[in-house]
């Protein structure tokens, strides 16, 4: 088994941000089982995406409910292979306040160190993370769903990653009261 970093990568709110469209990110239409979707996508962050992961060994999966729609409909839109997918959908049930991804995550890291970028992770995400047997070290890093992801996310997880950081909580996070 592979002991590579993870970089996990949503895409609403972080790869598709809930904002109007400006220069830089380009409105798409998907088509998923017969529904129409408007994204906003910026097509620099699959190089910039891909670059993180060259520059620190690591690899690039989708933590989406969009699942392997994330490879059909937005991967070839912003410059990304196909990626491997953690299936997410089916299971919206919280044991401890956690996102729905989270147990999920937890299960399919299995060990390796990963960087999260989502725009739903909160305290609860980190603390199942943390209590999680075969869960190693994480960075969360909470993207502002208006902006998306930014060159400052993509800085603080490469950072994090050459670093060996330990694990957390990205410090800009909105934590809940």
């Amino acid at each position: 088994m592979s002991k590579r970093p993870l970089v996990l990568l949503d895409v609403d709110g972080v790869l598709n941000p809930a904002r109007r469209h400006t220069l830089r990110l380009r409105r798409h239409q998907c088509v998923v089982d017969g529904q129409a979707y408007t994204v906003l996508l910026n097509a620099r962050h699959g190089h910039k995406l891909s670059a993180l992961a060259r520059d620190t060994g690591a690899e690039l999966a989708w933590a989406t409910t969009w699942e392997e729609q994330a490879n059909l409909q937005i991967a070839p839109r912003i410059g990304l292979p196909p990626l491997p997918v953690i299936a997410v959908n089916g299971d919206p049930g919280s044991r401890a306040g956690e996102h729905f991804k989270t147990r999920h995550v937890a299960e399919y890291v299995a060990g390796r160190p990963f960087v999260w970028f989502d725009d739903s992770l909160g305290t609860p995400d980190w603390q199942y993370l943390m209590d999680h047997p075969g869960v190693g070290e994480f960075l969360l890093v909470a993207v502002d769903p208006g902006t998306g992801l930014t060159d400052e996310h993509i800085a603080q997880a490469r950072d994090w990653l050459t670093a060996g950081a330990v694990p957390r909580l990205d410090d800009a996070a909105t934590l809940d009261p």
